[in-house]
């Protein structure tokens, strides 16, 4: 079974096509700049080469249609004819209280991710317009929808609600829901793969870390909790999102400044985080260069990153009465060895040492922690695609 997988944000197309017989990649890429200027497709040919394509792309409708000339283009396609591709699964960020599994595309399905878009208008309007886009084209072939934050809709009340009136949760549906559920399911799953262990018996805390971060307690199988909230702002220092704020320092600078909600809500999400500190970047390879060379605000960026990390760890173990494995992942997660020793370091007492020759490691499975620590510290690369793939074609061969 072929499974082509789609991540549609507002004016960009990712995309792989996987061959699920053995799980192979076939082709990879993405479409950016949709409805703007200049928009291009840049992909990644079997010998590893990146070729990059202009193409005039309006919609989306256009920018999947040219993922699809570009699949079955002679030189540099994967396919002959688009009924290879036995369905689409998508990416879907916002799925409420509405969704808590991945499901097949219906009428219905559709109306209720429109209905969620107050909650990620962005996001979820991008993602329609995908599902929409290949339902034009491939009316025939079957699409399926994986949220993001459905791995997270185990957490308990006590932990996903905010303690406002209760009727805002009634009204509004103003709760945390948690985002990244996709790869916190699946490097809590192949870490115990990985370790020989039953997932049931473990409380894992999984630490994705890239420019957008969160982390998740794993308690049993299940999520407990996790550091995203109604939207993917709260929690973590991140590369340009501020994470966790005093409200009220929010409305202060607000009445300060002048600024208005919608202004706010920008400042936040793009220019805070490790941006804000710095002035210099959103990339922690540029900030830990800035570090080494002597920026002090390189350097407090750093600082105050590691620390939130190490501060979500102990609150993550306190939860769940313990903890029996990290799991390192995503881009910093999985490359940058000064995050993870820092943030692990001073958590002796909870049983964690780490060895710092096995932490050099970028990338790559293994074990970070040394051979009589009582917690396993793990680097875990994420494959947040092969999940939605792996559920596509779970659904569509169950539906027959």
């Amino acid at each position: 079974m072929k499974i082509l997988v789609l991540n549609c944000g507002s004016s960009s197309i990712k995309y792989k096509l996987y061959n699920m017989d053995d799980k192979s990649v076939l082709a990879q890429g993405g479409v950016e700049r949709i409805g703007l200027d200049e928009a291009f497709l840049k992909l990644t040919l079997p010998n590893g080469e990146k070729k990059v394509i202009m193409h005039d792309m309006p919609d989306h409708k256009e920018g999947v249609n040219f993922v699809f000339q570009t699949l079955l283009d002679k030189e540099i396609g994967a396919i002959k004819d688009l009924s290879e591709i036995d369905a689409v699964g998508h990416r879907v960020v916002q799925g409420g209280d509405k969704f808590n599994d991945s499901c097949i595309v219906t009428p219905e399905v559709e109306k209720g991710i429109e209905d969620l878009c107050d909650l990620a208008p962005v996001h979820n309007a991008g993602h329609l317009r995908g599902i929409r886009a290949v339902d034009a084209l491939m009316p025939t072939t079957p699409q399926v929808v994986v949220f993001d934050n459905a791995f997270h809709s185990t957490m308990p009340e006590h932990a996903f609600l905010y303690a406002v009136p209760y009727k805002f949760y009634e009204d509004y549906h103003v709760r945390r829901y948690g985002f990244h559920g996709t790869s916190h399911r699946y490097v809590s799953q192949r870490v115990c793969e990985y370790l020989g262990r039953d997932i049931k018996t473990q409380r894992i805390i999984t630490c994705h870390i890239g420019n957008g971060a969160s982390m998740a307690a794993v308690k049993f199988g299940k999520c407990v909790d996790t550091s995203m909230g109604l939207t993917p702002l709260e929690g973590l220092m991140m590369g340009s999102r501020s994470g966790d704020i005093d409200p009220s320092a929010v409305t202060y600078l607000m009445e300060k400044t002048g600024m208005k909600p919608q202004e706010m809500a920008e400042y936040l999400n793009k220019q805070s985080g490790v941006l804000g500190i710095t002035g210099i970047s959103s990339d922690m390879r540029e900030i830990e260069s800035a570090a080494a060379e002597g920026n002090k605000r390189a350097q407090l960026a750093l600082d105050m990153y590691n620390y939130r990390i190490k501060k979500y760890i102990g609150a993550y173990a306190a939860a769940m009465g313990g903890v029996d494995i990290i799991v390192w992942t995503a881009g910093v997660g999985e490359n940058q060895t000064g995050t993870r020793l820092d943030a692990c370091s001073g958590l002796e007492f909870l049983g964690i040492k780490m060895d710092a020759e096995a932490n050099k490691v970028r990338s790559k499975e293994a074990i970070i922690s040394t051979p009589d620590s009582k917690v396993t510290v793990c680097v875990i690369p994420t494959d947040e695609e092969l999940v939605i793939a792996s559920d596509t074609q779970r659904l569509v061969s169950k539906q027959g």
